[in-house]
C-alpha cells in the first residue's frame, strides 16, 4: 500500500483545495491530510485565518478524501509524521517548490500545481472589505495598529485622527488624516481607539449609535456601569464592542495561561506582574494625551491576577506616588488578596522596575523575563531542576495583529472571540475608578 500525506491551512476551503487533494489521493493508496493549527500558522506569520481548527478539520472530512487527518502542530512534524506513519509520498502544491526538497531523504516529494484563479487570500480579501478607522491621542499606539492592520488581510485603513497631535509617520504611504472623529466615522466601518481613557465612553457611544463596531484600549472605561452601558448597546445594535490588550493575544501568553489553568504548577497562590517605563510624568505634552502611567500599564499587569484568580478579591490595597498633578502617577502598586491567594502589580512611569511576571503554585512556579508583556518565551520551574521546562513561540507585531484579527473574525462571526472576558473588562473599569476616587487608596507622597 502507498501511503501519501499533505499539508495545510483549509481556510474557506474551495474549489483550489479540493483538486489538489484529490490529486495527492491519485498518488496512491492511503492519504493522510495535515491540517495546520492556529498556533503553528502564527509562528510562521499566516495570522488571517477565518475560521476555527475544528471548522477546518471538519471541512476537510467532509471532502471523503482523506483516509486519516492529523493535527499539524510544530517545526520538524513533517520529519516526525513521516517516520510514524511510514509515508511513500510527501506532496504539496507547487507554490512551495524546493521548499521542502530536504524531506526527498525521507521520502518521494511530489510537487503539484495549483488551481489557477483561486486562493484563500484572495477570498478572505473578497469577503472583508472591513473599513476600519484609527482614533486617538495615543499618537505612537494608533501608529502601531495602523502598521500592523497591513498584515491582515481585508483590514482596509480609512485614515486616522489625531485629535490634534501631530502624527509623523515613518512610511512614505501616509494614512489619510480626518481633522474630526465624526468624519471618520463617517467614513469608516469599524473604529479602533487609543484617546484618553476618559473620553471612551461618550467616543465609543457615537460611534456604536452610527452602526461601527469598536476596538478599544484597554481601559474602554473608567467606571463599570458606564462599561456595562456599552456592552449592552453594542448588543442592541448587533454590533461589536472589543477590549484590547495586546499581551492577551500573544500565542506565548495563551498557551502559557492554559498550561497553568490545567495545574502544570498546582494550585495558583501568588502573582506578582511589574511594568514600568521612564517618562517626564509632569510634561504638559504626555499629560495632555491623557494617559497617566496607571491607565496605561494596570490593566495589563492586572490581566494575569483576574485571568487566574478571578475579579472576586476581598480587598484590595492602592500604594500610589502622584505627580503635581494628582490625576497622574509616578508609581502606584496594588496588593490584592483573595480567599487562598495574595497578587500584586506595581505599575509606574517615573520609576524603573524589572518588568518580569512570576506566578507561583503548590507545585512550582512560572516566570516570564522583561518585558513580560510582550510575552514570547517562559519558563516553567520546579523544585527540582531537571524538570524545569522552557517554552518558545514567536510574536509577530507585539501581538496587534492578532488582536486586529480577532476583531475582524468577531464581526465576521457576530460573536466576540473574548481573550477579554467581560467580567475582567468590569474589573479593570472598577480599577481605574476606585484609582481616579482615591478609594483604599495610601497616597505615598504628593509634589508640592
Amino acid at each position: 500500500m502507498i501511503k501519501v500525506i499533505t499539508y495545510g491551512t483549509y481556510d474557506l476551503l474551495h474549489y483550489g483545495h479540493i483538486n489538489l487533494l484529490k490529486r495527492a489521493k491519485a498518488l496512491g493508496d492511503y492519504l493522510i491530510v495535515g491540517v495546520t493549527a492556529e498556533d503553528f500558522d502564527k509562528s510562521r506569520g499566516k495570522i488571517n485565518v477565518q475560521q476555527s481548527l475544528m471548522e477546518r478539520i471538519e471541512n476537510v472530512r467532509q471532502t471523503g478524501l482523506a483516509d486519516e487527518i492529523i493535527i499539524e502542530e510544530y517545526e520538524g512534524q513533517k520529519i516526525d509524521d513521516i517516520r510514524r506513519y511510514n509515508i511513500d509520498i510527501f506532496t504539496v502544491g507547487s507554490d512551495w517548490k524546493g521548499k521542502f526538497d530536504y524531506l526527498n531523504e525521507y521520502c518521494k516529494v511530489v510537487y503539484l500545481d495549483r488551481t489557477e484563479g483561486v486562493s484563500s487570500s484572495e477570498i478572505r480579501t473578497e469577503q472583508k472589505a472591513m473599513k476600519l478607522g484609527f482614533a486617538g491621542e495615543y499618537v505612537d499606539v494608533l501608529k502601531k495598529y495602523y502598521q500592523e492592520s497591513s498584515f491582515v488581510n481585508g483590514a482596509n485603513c480609512t485614515g486616522i485622527c489625531t485629535f490634534g497631535q501631530p502624527l509623523e509617520m515613518e512610511s512614505k504611504e501616509e494614512p489619510k488624516i480626518y481633522r474630526s472623529y465624526e468624519e471618520l466615522l463617517q467614513n469608516s466601518d469599524a473604529i479602533y481607539l487609543a484617546s484618553a481613557p476618559k473620553e471612551h465612553y461618550k467616543q465609543i457611544q457615537q460611534a456604536l449609535m452610527q452602526g461601527r463596531h469598536v476596538l478599544c484600549e484597554s481601559p474602554v472605561c473608567e467606571d463599570p456601569d458606564q462599561y456595562i452601558a456599552l456592552k449592552k448597546l453594542a448588543e442592541e445594535k448587533h454590533l461589536i464592542l472589543m477590549e484590547t490588550i495586546k499581551t492577551a493575544f500573544a500565542t506565548a501568553y495563551d498557551r502559557m495561561m492554559l498550561l497553568i489553568k490545567s495545574g502544570r504548577i498546582g494550585e495558583v497562590v501568588s502573582i506578582d506582574a511589574a511594568c514600568t517605563s521612564m517618562k517626564d510624568v509632569n510634561d504638559p505634552i504626555y499629560q495632555s494625551i491623557g494617559w497617566n502611567s496607571f491607565a496605561t500599564w494596570a490593566p495589563t499587569a492586572a490581566l494575569p491576577i483576574f485571568q487566574l484568580l478571578g475579579t472576586a478579591y476581598t480587598q484590595k490595597q492602592i500604594l500610589s506616588w502622584r505627580a503635581d498633578n494628582p490625576a497622574f502617577d509616578v508609581f502606584t502598586k496594588i496588593n490584592f488578596t483573595y480567599p487562598n491567594a495574595a497578587a500584586s502589580l506595581q505599575v509606574g512611569a517615573g520609576v524603573k522596575s524589572e518588568g518580569e511576571l512570576i506566578i507561583s503554585g503548590t507545585k512550582g512556579y512560572v516566570y516570564v523575563p522583561a518585558p513580560w508583556w510582550k510575552t514570547d518565551y517562559f519558563e516553567i520551574r520546579y523544585e527540582n531542576a531537571s524538570d524545569n521546562k522552557r517554552y518558545f513561540y514567536q510574536l509577530e507585531g507585539e501581538g496587534i495583529r492578532y488582536a486586529i484579527v480577532s476583531f475582524l473574525q468577531s464581526i465576521e462571526s457576530g460573536r466576540t472571540n473574548a481573550y477579554i472576558s467581560t467580567l475582567t473588562s468590569q474589573a479593570i473599569a472598577k480599577l481605574m475608578q476606585d484609582f481616579n476616587a482615591e478609594k483604599d487608596t495610601v497616597l505615598l507622597h504628593k509634589e508640592k
